[in-house]
């Protein structure tokens, strides 16, 4: 059975900030509780590891010590990703009466950017009401707060959470939303 470290890994590395290799690999390499070093995980890791680095996903920071790992900018969109693909992220989606409205808008030379943001919107189950405005009743203003953050988005991304919608616009979100 082939397993995904790269996955794992990103999953791992976005929760901190940095972490060792050694504390990567003897985290994924045996999840048993003996000390036996298995070497094919090792070496899976260790190509893991290095795929993600040539992606572009994460760098690896050299100290007298050890070696570090850390997301860079894509790798944090990535593990974003991830989150919304996992089948165990626990996420509400009983309606707490509020929507969250994401306001985008980036420019032309940030296209891929763009492009990045929209997929994750749209995986969060959000809709795009016009071309920059997306809402949902999901609440995912957290994960977005963040990505927001990640990304330097000062301007450019707007987030609104509120109850206050005309009635003629809540019917047709009860329709699209099914609630």
């Amino acid at each position: 059975m082939k397993k995904d470290y790269s996955n794992k890994i990103l999953n791992i590395l976005g929760k901190k900030n940095a972490i060792s290799l050694p504390e990567i690999v003897k985290s994924l390499n045996n999840p048993s509780h003996t000390n036996k070093v298995d070497v094919q995980g090792k070496y899976a890791i260790t190509r893991s590891l290095k795929g993600l680095r040539d992606a572009g996903l994460i760098e690896q920071i050299p100290s007298p010590q050890n070696e570090y790992a850390r997301l860079t900018k894509e790798g944090k969109k990535k593990a974003h990703s991830l989150e919304l693909d996992s089948e165990t992220t626990l996420v509400n989606t009983s309606w707490d009466g509020l929507w969250r409205i994401i306001l985008l808008d980036l420019p032309e030379n940030r296209k891929s950017e763009r492009e990045s943001l929209r997929y994750l919107l749209k995986k969060a189950g959000f809709v795009c009401l016009k071309n920059s405005a997306w809402i949902s009743p999901f609440p995912f203003e957290h994960l977005f707060t963040n990505i927001k953050k990640d990304l330097g988005l000062t301007t450019e991304m707007m987030i609104i959470v509120t109850e206050h919608i005309d009635e003629e616009s809540k019917k047709v979100l009860f329709e699209t939303f099914g609630k």
